[in-house]
């Protein structure tokens, strides 16, 4: 095994609380019980991935899930449950990171949406003084805004080839095994990071 100098962490799980329950219940709130079906922490459907990739915008978005789940909700309400499940950024976790990032090169890659994105990025600024969350890694790099999205082993390639890093040298820390099975075919190394545990229960 080589040496760590690079770390890519994951979002959702790792540094901000989710819950998929909740938007799936938010969902159900407004007459729609399949949410399963279209979004889960494990699946997305084409209409998701597109979201999640950038394909589509949020508008184009709100009228397609519109048509494929045979509702009539408002954008106003999509969008509210779909940013029911973000959550907090607990800051013992990201004191954990600024001391980390001392000794590695740390970036970020996510499976979000600009959706998504707009909303934790306020609930960070909010929460940490007006800064920015971005600026804890070299690079943040969202699936919506990279055109890439885990599990996909090509997404790791393609991220490692931008930073010039070496995958063996690399480690990738997610909470979904199925990213953390596209990585490993990437050739990184990686840690399944799964309540009740935290970034806080590692010595790296």
């Amino acid at each position: 095994m080589q040496k760590i100098k690079n770390i890519i962490f994951d979002l959702g799980g790792i540094f901000l609380d989710i819950d998929f329950s909740k938007t799936e219940k938010a969902f159900e709130q407004l007459g729609l019980a399949n949410f399963k079906n279209f979004f889960s922490q494990h699946t997305a459907s084409p209409l998701f991935e597109n979201l999640e990739t950038g394909k589509i915008n949020p508008l184009a978005f709100y009228d397609a899930f519109r048509k494929e789940s045979e509702t009539n909700f408002s954008n106003h309400e999509i969008e509210t449950a779909w940013n029911a499940l973000l959550g907090t950024f607990p800051p013992e976790r990201i004191e954990w990171l600024k001391g980390i990032k001392k000794r590695y090169n740390v970036y970020l890659f996510s499976n979000t949406n600009i959706i998504h994105y707009k909303a934790f990025q306020q609930i960070y600024t909010k929460s940490f003084d007006n800064s920015s969350f971005d600026e804890n890694f070299i690079k943040a790099y969202y699936s919506h805004d990279f055109g890439y999205r885990k599990p996909y082993p090509a997404s790791f390639f393609h991220l490692l080839k931008l930073e010039n890093l070496t995958a063996g040298e690399t480690l990738f820390i997610d909470d979904t095994a199925g990213n953390i099975e596209g990585a490993k075919q990437a050739g990184l190394q990686t840690i399944l990071l799964m309540a009740p545990r935290t970034l806080l229960d590692f010595d790296l």
